[in-house]
């Protein structure tokens, strides 16, 4: 028996016509573990999450759920339940009739059904609403209901397919909070589709980023949000700074280029090894990490050695606690960074001025561009 609840082997979607969806897609699903997929429209999350499912065939490939290869299991036949946008309510049935329907295909004695279904009631709070139907609902009491229907069925994996994106913001960041609670309280498997990254990298164990039918990294979201190791999630994931230049030499540890700034240095996200001098290559700064100072201020020397890149405030605006300055740097690049008013209102920045974007080495990522 795998100690996998979910794993993907080199797996591939090709539609009639030729189209590639996904494409050599390798993962592997700890039990329990909280999984988000996150990338552009059409880069293939949802395609992937539907052959999990098996609402799309697999061209090729394999899908094994806890050890078992399912890759052409009938829907019905796998230990999956999916939780789709619109939700997929019955408008002619209760809430309680909603949560039992797929209690009732499997043909469960009645006094199991009656027992699932009151405790997935009382779990999600649905009382209240519990002999209700759709039309009167809110939209939270929708996504709980969605909820309840494809846990009462006690999935080995909940699909959930963007649950969230018919939300308002308020509502959808108290649902989130919800959604990560349950999880963690009922132990079961998650795999959910986003196309919002900060939905991702809040409620995800891991974050994997797909673009056109590929897998561009799998990784924590403090790693991924710290440490891209690819162009497209570099630009993809959070407010990173990128200063394009040329390797200049790397090791396992660091790595520098050479840029219209002269030498910025790194942590590298490529093997070192094969790597070759004068390769097209780009330092990557989170915007966080980033400090915004007038031209020649003094430098703290306790802070270390910093990089530095000098540039004018094209414009400067006030959001609530938050600042967003736009800095055209001297090579014409321009970067937009964000960072809170008390930490830059008693510089003397406005637009016009001439700053420097200061910043620890270690705080960056050497990425290779290959375009």
């Amino acid at each position: 028996m795998s100690d996998f609840d979910l794993e993907l082997a080199s797996l591939r979607k090709v539609f009639p016509g030729g189209t590639v969806a996904v494409d050599d897609f390798d993962l592997q699903v700890e039990r329990g573990e909280f999984i988000s997929f996150v990338g552009p429209s059409g880069c293939g999350k949802t395609t992937t999450l539907r052959m999990i499912a098996g609402l799309e065939s697999i061209s090729s490939g394999g899908l094994f759920i806890r050890g078992k290869d399912v890759t052409h299991v009938p829907t019905e036949q796998r230990p999956t339940a999916t939780i789709f946008q619109n939700y997929a309510i019955f408008p002619h049935m209760s809430v309680r009739e909603n949560i039992e329907f797929g209690l009732r295909v499997r043909n469960l004695p009645g006094p199991e059904v009656k027992r699932r279904v009151d405790a997935m009631i009382d779990k999600l709070e649905l009382g209240d609403v519990a002999d209700a139907r759709e039309s009167v609902l809110s939209g939270g009491q929708k996504q709980r209901l969605a909820l309840g229907r494809g846990l009462v069925t006690e999935p080995e994996i909940l699909l959930l397919d963007e649950p969230l994106g018919a939300l308002d913001a308020n509502l959808r960041k108290s649902i989130q909070e919800e959604l990560k609670i349950l999880q963690r309280e009922l132990g079961i498997t998650f795999v959910f589709v986003t196309h919002a990254q900060a939905e991702a990298l809040s409620m995800g164990d891991r974050v994997v980023v797909m673009n056109a039918g590929q897998v561009e990294q799998i990784s924590d979201p403090f790693e991924l949000y710290t440490r891209p190791k690819s162009p497209f999630v570099a630009r993809f994931i959070g407010r990173n700074k990128i200063i394009p230049g040329t390797l200049a030499s790397a090791d396992a540890k660091t790595a520098e280029i050479a840029t219209d700034f002269g030498a910025l240095r790194g942590v590298p996200s490529f093997d070192a090894a094969s790597a070759a001098a004068g390769s097209k290559a780009m330092a990557v700064v989170p915007s966080e990490y980033v400090d915004v100072l007038p031209s020649g201020a003094p430098v703290d020397t306790a802070d270390g050695a910093l990089d530095v890149v000098t540039g004018a405030v094209q414009s400067y605006d006030r959001v609530g606690q938050v600042v967003y300055i736009a800095v055209e740097l001297t090579n014409g690049t321009g970067v937009r960074l964000e960072t809170y008013r008390e930490k830059v209102e008693d510089r003397g920045i406005a637009p016009g001025s001439q700053v420097e974007l200061r910043w620890k080495p270690e705080r960056t990522t050497i990425v290779l561009d290959a375009a």
